[in-house]
Formats: structure tokens, sequence, C-alpha cells
């Protein structure tokens, strides 16, 4: 399974968003300034995230996007599923979308995908858009010195 580019680019700006957070809501431009990402895409990533609830936009001459709850309430696994769906490796066990294959209950291979689908959803539900901004800032920290 590969994160896509939406995948990528969105965790990148609700990153953005989360450091910039004290400075209220944010505008695309900036983002993709500062993220080198086209103005254009983020627009469709930013539909998606506020469809799925984690960003909220301000409408206005100041306006922007800003995160819908505290950085330490969203994981990679909400941002990454916001963009990206199920984060599943096969098709055929997709919780989501139940598979409609016949052999699902005996198929050899199914318990590797299951636990693979498993780790993978445990790994980025355990990190936080915090934990990743404080990451940033320590990188940031030992860049200056």
């Amino acid at each position: 399974m590969k994160v896509s580019t939406k995948g990528r680019y969105g965790l990148k700006a609700v990153v953005d968003l989360a450091v910039k957070y004290d400075e209220g809501q944010i505008s695309l431009k900036s983002i993709a300034q500062r993220q080198g990402i086209s103005e254009n895409y983020l627009e469709q990533l930013f539909a998606s995230l506020k469809k799925s609830g984690l960003v909220k936009s301000v409408r206005g001459a100041q306006g922007g996007y800003m995160l819908s709850k505290p950085a330490d309430r969203i994981t990679v696994g909400d941002v990454l599923r916001s963009l990206e769906g199920a984060l599943c490796p096969v098709e055929c066990i997709d919780l989501d979308f139940p598979s409609e294959c016949e052999k699902v209950d005996t198929c050899v291979t199914a318990p590797v995908w299951i636990k693979l689908r498993d780790k993978i959803n445990e790994v980025v539900d355990s990190i936080t858009i915090y934990d990743l901004v404080k990451d940033y800032e320590n990188k940031m920290k030992a860049d200056s010195t």
C-alpha cells in the first residue's frame, strides 16, 4: 500500500496549520508557498478535510482555514483516512467495504493482510498532529544551533 500525493500533501498542510495555529486562520496561498504545493490542489484536499470535520474555514478578507480541534486530538490516521479512504493493503479485508470474495473466510493469506492492516492503523492512530509539530519544532531548534 502506498500513500498517494493526496495523503502526503494533505498531512503536510494539516501540520502546517497546526504549526501556525496561534496565528488564527491560515490562507491556502500561504500554505501553498511554504509547502510547495499547488493552491488549486490544496483546495481539493481541504474540501475533503473540511467534510470529515478536521478543518474549518473562515470566510472574508482575512479568511482561511484552521484546525477544527486541538492538534493533540487529531491523528495522522484521521488525516490519511479522510484523504485516502481506508488504510488497507488489499480490498478483501477492507472493513468499510466488505469483500464479495467467496474465499475470504478460507484464504490462506488473509491473516497476513489483516495483521498488516491492523498494524498500519495502529501506528498512524498513535501519532498525533501535535507530535509532528513538536518534532518539527525540535528539528528547527536543532538546525538553528
